[in-house]
C-alpha cells in the first residue's frame, strides 16, 4: 500500500445514532501522519459506509481535547454553551470545539476553521443525548494514544 492512502491503524468504538448511523472513533494513518478520526457512519438499503461528516484531528488535539470533554458536567442541562477552544491542526487550519445548538438540539460541535476562508466543510455534531459515550470515547482515545510510544504506530 502506498505512503499516501488511509490506513485504520485501530478502531477505538462507536456509537449508535437513528436511522441506522453511528459515530465511529478510530486512529489512521495518511501520508505517514497518525490522526484520530470521529466520523458518521450509515447503514441503509443502498450504502453502507462513512459519510463526509467527520474530522481528523491530531494526536496532540486529542490530547489536550480529552480532558476538557471528560470535565464537561454528566447533567446535559448543566453544559453550558460556547466555545471548548481553538486547537492548530497545520500551519493555517485549526479544529474549533464548541458546545451549541442546531435544528433545536445541543450537542458538541467538532469543526474545522481555515484561516483564509473560515469554518470549512469539514466536521461533525455530536449530540449531547450522548455526552457519556462522547467522554468516554475521547478517554479511550487518549488512552489509547498514550499507551505505545509513537514510532510503534
Amino acid at each position: 500500500m502506498s505512503e499516501s492512502s488511509f490506513t485504520l491503524l485501530r478502531d477505538i468504538g462507536s456509537f449508535a445514532l437513528e436511522n441506522g448511523e453511528e459515530v465511529r472513533f478510530s486512529i489512521d494513518a495518511y501520508r505517514g501522519y497518525r490522526y484520530v478520526s470521529v466520523r458518521r457512519y450509515v447503514t441503509s438499503d443502498s450504502f453502507a459506509g462513512a459519510t463526509r461528516d467527520g474530522i481528523t484531528m491530531t494526536p496532540e488535539i486529542l490530547r489536550v481535547l480529552a480532558p476538557l470533554v471528560a470535565a464537561l458536567p454528566d447533567d446535559v442541562a448543566l453544559v453550558k454553551d460556547g466555545s471548548l477552544g481553538k486547537f492548530a491542526k497545520r500551519p493555517g487550519i485549526c479544529v474549533v470545539a464548541a458546545i451549541g445548538s442546531f435544528k433545536g438540539r445541543r450537542g458538541l460541535d467538532l469543526r474545522q476553521w481555515q484561516e483564509d476562508c473560515g469554518f470549512t466543510k469539514k466536521g461533525i455534531w455530536l449530540p449531547l443525548e450522548k455526552l457519556p459515550d462522547i467522554k468516554s470515547l475521547f478517554l479511550k482515545t487518549k488512552e489509547v494514544l498514550d499507551e505505545k510510544p509513537e514510532d510503534i504506530f
